[in-house]
């Protein structure tokens, strides 16, 4: 079946959370949260090293839309179910639909930071992942110093399968970086 067919729920919920396709005009939530969050999320993702206008964030926001409508990329927002308030992002990326391979990707505004949400996101849409899109295979890369990032993936038993040694550039574009490699596989 071509991907593009594969329906799509509105919305993905947990106890707290719903997460959703992010939506054009959200650039505001978005820009406010990074710059709520830079200090914390500069090191580890590039998109925040470098202050972005509203209008740059939206446009990606825009892009990120087309690619989950092609289904090449699927970028979502987190929301509190209590007041709509915006929490972060997670995504499903680098997808390959031959092999039904999936990599779950993901951040926190730092104003909702260690409350359990991402991990509670994140053990969502792995079920959602390997029921509805009949995944085979899920991963979690992050660099191996990024503790809260590597602490979710073994909170929900996935398999650290190896680090990568020297494998991509810090956002600093110098410093190599390990990259852990985190699955879980249909069983």
């Amino acid at each position: 079946m071509d991907p593009v067919l594969i329906d799509f729920p509105e919305k993905i919920e947990t106890e707290r959370l719903y997460f959703r396709p992010c939506l054009h005009g959200e650039g505001i939530l978005v820009h406010e949260a990074i710059a709520a969050s830079r200090a914390s999320l500069s090191k580890w993702l590039p998109f925040a090293k470098n202050e972005q206008t509203v209008e740059e964030v939206e446009a990606g926001i825009r892009q990120s839309y087309a690619e989950f409508i092609k289904r090449s990329d699927f970028r979502m927002h987190i929301f509190l179910k209590d007041g709509d308030v915006f929490v972060g992002s997670i995504g499903l990326h680098r997808i390959n639909w031959d092999v039904r391979k999936f990599e779950i990707g993901y951040w926190c505004d730092i104003r909702h930071s260690k409350k359990g949400y991402i991990t509670e996101a994140v053990e969502q849409l792995t079920q959602f992942t390997f029921s509805h899109l009949q995944a085979n295979r899920i991963e979690i890369r992050c660099d191996s110093e990024n503790t809260s990032s590597r602490n979710i993936p073994e909170r929900l038993g996935y398999t650290l399968e190896g680090i990568l040694r020297k494998d991509s550039l810090a956002t600093d574009g110098q410093t190599l970086r390990d990259t852990c490699v985190f699955a879980k596989v249909k069983e």
